[in-house]
């Protein structure tokens, strides 16, 4: 095989779910944007609606329609981006759930799909998505009106417990949502771990679904193997890759493995990843290509036919810190050319 084989496990994944289900007292969703968080959105979502999930969240409409077409009618589909223009009817045909972010947002669904599901989504000091403080007062009642089955907002440093914009963003939520009988949402993966406080009536994991922080005891989910196309002998002085890029200060074996940065593995890393064998660590050496890594195996004593470089002794956020990222992109960059291995 001249690809690398990415093994995801799907079990493992619905597993995170549940324990993270466990941690609150309050309904737990899904997030199953960019595809998935890469591992295939439609398969992610099947294995997470089988563990008990009932309500699903994407980035965009037509990641939701894939998302239905993949578990069927009756689940909640969630959109954060809201209801953008020429949405409506993929939102129509595949029961769509928008969180509306603006006041263009409110009046294109309620002219267009009256009757329609939606939620609405709240600026509690991020920046980014949602309606602001002033913007929100001036719509509540006329949003209200309507029915939302959902008010959400999003936090900025739930990764950082102790980070002050927790608790800002908390008072923030709580002044804008109070007194309103409507389900409400804060948390995603971070949230959750920030405790009760934090929780409102659904949280929303992303990230902890799939073994990345800030979930530390989340199952590992991904391993990919990548196949060695070559070993050559090097010797002391002889250089390596692009540019020189490595100099052996000893004789040396180099295999060269058939991935690169096409397929998702970020060119910066090099200095600082390894591949395995076994638990062995082997260094890469030389510049990361679009094609091929070149790692030293000198110190194994046989010829590996492959070398694993996430798995249990390299996770995606040890990858990439190496890359000097973080886990979320080196998930969602897993390319294509992979022969994908589904454990279920």
């Amino acid at each position: 095989m001249s690809t690398g084989t990415l093994t995801i496990d799907l079990q493992a994944i619905a597993d995170n779910w549940r324990a993270l289900d466990a941690m609150t007292n309050c309904e737990t969703a899904a997030v199953v944007k960019a595809n998935g968080y890469g591992l295939e959105a439609g398969r992610v979502a099947r294995a997470l609606a089988k563990a008990g999930a009932r309500k699903f969240f994407v980035a965009a409409a037509e990641e939701g329609a894939a998302v239905r077409a993949a578990i069927g009618a009756g689940p909640v589909i969630g959109v954060f981006s809201g209801h953008m223009p020429g949405d409506t009817a993929l939102i129509r045909d595949h029961d769509l759930s928008p969180m509306l972010n603006s006041v263009d947002q409110m009046l294109r669904h309620v002219e267009t799909l009256p009757g329609q599901t939606f939620g609405v989504q709240l600026d509690s000091g991020m920046n980014r998505l949602g309606m602001e403080p002033a913007e929100w007062a001036a719509l509540r009642d006329v949003a209200l009106g309507q029915m939302p089955m959902l008010i959400m907002s999003h936090l900025a440093c739930a990764d950082d417990p102790d980070h002050p914009m927790n608790i800002q963003q908390l008072h923030s939520f709580s002044q804008m949502t109070a007194g309103l009988d409507v389900p409400r949402s804060l948390a995603a993966t971070g949230g959750i771990l920030l405790g009760a406080n934090y929780h409102f009536d659904l949280t929303r994991p992303g990230i902890g679904l799939y073994g990345g922080q800030p979930f530390d005891a989340a199952r590992p989910v991904v391993t990919l193997d990548l196949p060695v196309v070559q070993i050559r002998a090097v010797e002391m002085g002889e250089t390596v890759g692009y540019a020189n890029g490595w100099t052996a200060q000893r004789p040396s074996r180099i295999a060269t493995v058939a991935a690169g940065y096409a397929d998702g593995l970020i060119r910066a890393m090099g200095p600082n990843a390894s591949l395995f064998f076994g638990r062995r660590p082997c260094p890469v050496v030389g510049r990361v290509s679009m094609d091929l890594i070149t790692v030293d195996i000198t110190d194994l004593t046989g010829d590996p036919d492959q070398l694993t470089i996430l798995g249990p002794h390299q996770t995606v956020d040890d990858l990439a810190n190496a890359a000097g990222t973080i886990g979320y992109e080196i998930l969602t960059s897993l390319g294509h050319r992979y022969t994908r291995m589904y454990v279920k």
